[in-house]
């Protein structure tokens, strides 16, 4: 529900900071006063038009900024879209805001963040309904009466497992498809294919070979440069030169003299030990050179063909995804397609057979649930003319209008022959048609005249759709319009109840339509510096009696009673209703 309202610099309202509660809350005050203009706040502020005429005379930016506590049927569509948005920052509650500059320039933001103007009105619609002036209504939205429909004939059961049935048609169809084009194009891919898988199964490839060949190539390649590093060490190592004897004698000498010191000096055995694992080192060294060398190749032709090797694993990298690994995986993945492509017969027959299976569940289920609707809209028509009679709307007619579309080609196939046309609603399209006066026939909603007659009608839509419709916020600007005292005491009644389930806002002229408030506040002007200001005040006690006395007429002892007495009956209609 909406928490906190604060306005600033908006037409003649400077600055307005105020905190609702649940229920019902009433607005009065003079024409002119700024109650509509609080309500022209709220519809720019969930995403309507924003222009540099609101502004305030002498400011250069106007704002209005809203907390909406989260509760009740509204909590998990707002959670996710916040959440998809990445906007969630408290579960109990968000915060929205727009401004609009001199200059023309208009900010959405949401939880402190900016947002665009798609996004503001998506989330104000899952928070707030306007009627007035505005064009938030959802019962204005066709695509909206479905699934009022819906939820008033408690059908979220039977929608739940249509559903599920609609997915796995839909997965049906996609691969249905991929086959079917698969098949189609099967010569020339199955060719590509092939040559693909075969040119690269060829090769013969094996993860780590590439290091393998360069490692192979740079040693034949340089096999002469080896040979004579590796003789040369060998040489210094454990052979000898006239000038110059071999490592490994020097350190037999070496070895020899550390012995003879440790038998005199028994403290110095561990450099005669060090001396011998040092001499076995060498002689392992000399050992492993001579290995070596006897290992080095030079072979022109194995060089040849390990270059020729290693060109061909670069083509074949450059073809198949940059890497043996990527080559290997296209081969096998080429190999699966084929495959796919030689047992595409069969398995077109078994997804059509599947389809015409589930389409055949589906149309059972269609049709079931089409009949609930049916029964449910007739039951709806009686309940929300029925209220209508009670607003002093006896002669009008309501109506749910149920059209199908055909679909010769996959539609959901019918008893009588017929395939018609669905999706994950089922086959109905819904729209709700009213006949507000006696010969004026059934048109759908949206080309409803506006003013009283249309808030009436928008009141018992909404009160005996109460407990379907899950937008929290109701704001009714001028529902009283073309009525008189009698049906504002009725139409009071009904917002009260319709609070029950809902936080319901109401600008209201007639004292008994606002005597039902739970709140009430009075919206008045007033001149303070040489400028017109709008005030609000939280009416309580004796000045709420003052309040509705003066929309009675002059102040006098005579409307004074008689506003006591509007506030008793309504208190007393509140409580019989308890």
């Amino acid at each position: 529900m909406l928490n906190e309202l604060r306005i600033l610099n908006f037409a003649i309202i400077d600055q307005l900071d105020l905190t609702f509660e649940s229920g019902l809350l009433i607005f009065t005050g003079e024409t002119g006063a700024g109650k509509s203009i609080i309500m022209d706040a709220v519809e720019m502020l969930l995403g309507g038009r924003a222009d540099a005429t609101v502004i305030r005379a002498e400011a250069d930016l106007a704002r209005v900024e809203a907390t909406f506590k989260l509760e009740g049927s509204q909590h998990p569509a707002v959670h996710e879209l916040l959440k998809r948005e990445e906007l969630l920052d408290d579960e109990n509650f968000v915060t929205i805001s727009r401004e609009v500059r001199r200059e023309g320039r208009s900010v959405a933001r949401i939880n402190g963040r900016t947002v665009n103007q798609t996004l503001l009105r998506e989330l104000g619609g899952l928070l707030v309904d306007i009627h007035g002036q505005s064009e938030h209504l959802s019962l204005l939205d066709i695509r909206s009466h479905l699934g009022l429909l819906d939820r008033f004939a408690k059908l979220e059961s039977a929608l739940a497992a249509y559903r599920l049935n609609h997915q796995k048609i839909g997965a049906i169809r996609r691969e249905l498809k991929e086959v079917l084009e698969a098949q189609q194009d099967a010569e020339r891919r199955t060719e590509m294919l092939t040559y693909q898988a075969e040119e690269i199964e060829a090769a013969r490839l094996h993860s780590g070979e590439e290091d393998e060949l360069r490692n192979e190539r740079d040693r034949l390649a340089n096999a002469e440069s080896l040979t004579s590093l590796a003789q040369q060490s060998l040489t210094f190592l454990d052979e000898g030169t006239p000038e110059t004897p071999a490592a490994t004698d020097l350190l037999g000498q070496v070895s020899q003299a550390l012995t003879n010191l440790s038998r005199i000096d028994s403290s110095q055995a561990g450099l005669s030990d060090q001396a011998s694992a040092l001499e076995e080192n060498l002689a392992d060294m000399a050992h492993s050179l001579r290995d070596y060398l006897e290992g080095i190749e030079f072979n022109p032709k194995r060089l040849e063909a390990a270059e020729e090797r290693l060109n061909l694993i670069q083509a074949i990298k450059r073809k198949f995804g940059g890497s043996i690994e990527a080559a290997l995986a296209f081969a096998s993945d080429a190999r699966h397609q084929l495959d796919g492509i030689t047992h595409a017969s069969e398995r077109i027959a078994s997804l059509q057979e599947a389809e015409s299976e589930l389409l055949k569940e589906l149309a059972s289920q269609a049709v079931a649930i089409s009949n609930q609707r049916k029964q449910a809209a007739a039951d709806l028509s009686k309940r929300i003319e029925a209220e209508l009679e009670d607003l002093r709307m006896a002669s009008a007619q309501f109506k749910v209008d149920f059209q199908t579309q055909p679909d010769p080609h996959g539609g959901l196939p019918m008893p009588d022959g017929q395939r018609l046309a669905f999706d994950s609603n089922g086959m109905d399209r819904v729209e709700f048609l009213v006949a507000p006066n006696p010969g004026e026939g059934l048109k759908p909603l949206v080309k409803v005249a506006s003013g009283g007659e249309t808030s009436r009608l928008m009141l018992a839509l909404k009160n005996v759709l109460a407990s379907a419709d899950q937008v929290p916020t109701l704001i009714f600007d001028e529902i009283d319009q073309g009525i008189g005292g009698r049906v504002g005491t009725v139409v009071g009644e009904k917002l009260w109840q319709l609070a029950r389930q809902h936080q319901v806002l109401v600008i209201t002229h007639l004292p008994q339509l606002a005597a039902f408030g739970d709140q009430h506040w009075q919206v008045h002007k007033l001149l303070e510096n040489e400028r017109t200001i709008t005030r609000v005040t939280h009416l309580q006690g004796e000045a709420r009696t003052l309040e509705l006395a003066g929309m009675l007429g002059e102040v006098t002892e005579g409307t004074l009673l008689s506003a006591q007495d509007i506030l008793q009956l309504a208190q007393k209609a509140r409580q019989g209703k308890n």
